[in-house]
């Protein structure tokens, strides 16, 4: 048989809720493109902060107890 190696992930409890990170996600961003002059750089802030809220908003509604698996 062969000698294989077995990989081990980390695995590390979150402290807060997914929702949670992304808002943080896009506030940080926001904040961080407040600061630069318009340009590539803002732009890619801002879409950044857009798409962290919108993936908060889907993970929500994925979440929302009105969603069930049919039985």
């Amino acid at each position: 048989m062969e000698d294989r190696v077995i990989i081990r992930r980390k695995r590390t409890k979150q402290e807060f809720s997914l929702h949670e990170r992304l808002l943080v996600a896009a506030k940080d961003a926001r904040l961080a493109a407040k600061k630069l002059p318009p340009g590539k750089e803002r732009e890619t802030l801002l879409r950044s902060a857009r798409e962290s809220e919108a993936a908060a908003a889907i993970n929500n509604w994925i979440c929302s107890p009105g969603l069930r698996p049919p039985k």
